[in-house]
């Protein structure tokens, strides 16, 4: 049978990449990836002030496509123009609350934590993401030539600055001695993963100030990503990411949370903590760490599964 032609769109980011090339992925598309740039002023405006209109963004040149899969405010008004004037008939599915008439879209998926309904609309628990199982598994070895054989890992994955969380120096410091102290104490080895968020300057102070019981992966990686989530034992992320805490999920392995004092309200962030404890996924990132079981997250399959009924 010949795979359906998928286009992705999205403003460039990781967390919009890997959501919007996972469920491509699920989906079994034959897809191809377009960055969205809009023109002009209409960068300040909103999508719902927004004309459904060439105008306002720069051209994609495809002509062929089944389905639209869009992630960010950027992306909204560039889909629901493709869609209306494709010579033929297109599912366009907007992942995240695209802040417009629901209906210019076949499906919405966002999660629960938006708190988002309609007829239309997959909610999920946490981000859906393009990790799976069995490529986390496929990589165990990448990192193994780099860090002690017979030694249990913690993992501590660093996000980046956002509106909401102050990412000082001293603020992230606090995290490293916390995470320095526990490794000390457990007698484990640390791996530190950048993602492409992370200031350089985060991290040489990891550098600089984590001991020598632990390794720092300078550069963005994705197999020292995989690698390093098949190898730990424990899991710590920064507070900042629910697509890497999401992403984590998939391992059924403990993860703390490593919070940052808030610059503002973070209220979507906290609903999102508030399920994940509610699933026992997370704990905070404190002074001890256990282990404990919870029912691994994969929902970008979960979603496919229901959409790809509707594709046939």
């Amino acid at each position: 049978m010949t795979k359906l032609k998928g286009i992705l769109l999205t403003e460039g980011m990781h967390g919009m990449i890997s959501q919007v090339e996972g469920l491509a992925k699920a989906l079994d598309l034959d897809f191809t990836h377009h960055t969205v740039e809009l023109n002009n002023f209409w960068k300040l405006f909103p999508p719902k002030l927004t004309p459904i209109s060439q105008k306002v963004f720069k051209k994609i040149d495809v002509e062929d496509f089944d389905v639209i899969i869009s992630c960010g405010r950027k992306s909204v008004i560039p889909s629901i123009y493709l869609k209306k004037n494709s010579s033929k008939k297109v599912i366009n599915i907007h992942i995240q609350d695209p802040k417009v008439n629901l209906e210019n879209f076949s499906y919405v998926i966002a999660p629960e934590h938006d708190g988002l309904t309609g007829k239309n609309v997959y909610s999920t628990k946490g981000a859906i993401h393009y990790l799976t199982k069995e490529e986390i598994n496929n990589h165990t070895n990448y990192l193994k030539s780099r860090i002690q054989v017979g030694k249990e890992y913690f993992l501590l994955i660093l996000g980046g600055p956002t509106k909401y969380y102050d990412y000082s120096d001293n603020n992230i410091l606090n995290i490293f001695n916390l995470f320095n102290d526990l490794v000390k104490k457990n007698n484990l080895q640390g791996i530190i993963i950048p993602s492409m968020r992370t200031p350089k300057n985060i991290i040489e102070l990891a550098k600089n100030k984590l001991s020598q019981k632990s390794i720092v992966i300078d550069s963005i990686d994705k197999k020292a990503y995989l690698s390093a989530l098949s190898l730990a034992k424990y899991i710590a992320i920064t507070c900042d990411s629910t697509s890497m805490i999401s992403e984590a999920a998939l391992t059924g392995k403990p993860i703390y949370v490593a919070d940052i004092p808030t610059k503002k309200n973070d209220q979507r962030f906290q609903k999102f903590k508030k399920l994940f404890h509610q699933l026992n996924i997370i704990k905070k990132l404190d002074t001890k760490l256990e282990t404990w079981d919870y029912e691994i997250l994969d929902e970008t399959s979960r979603v496919a599964k229901e959409i790809k009924k509707q594709l046939i």
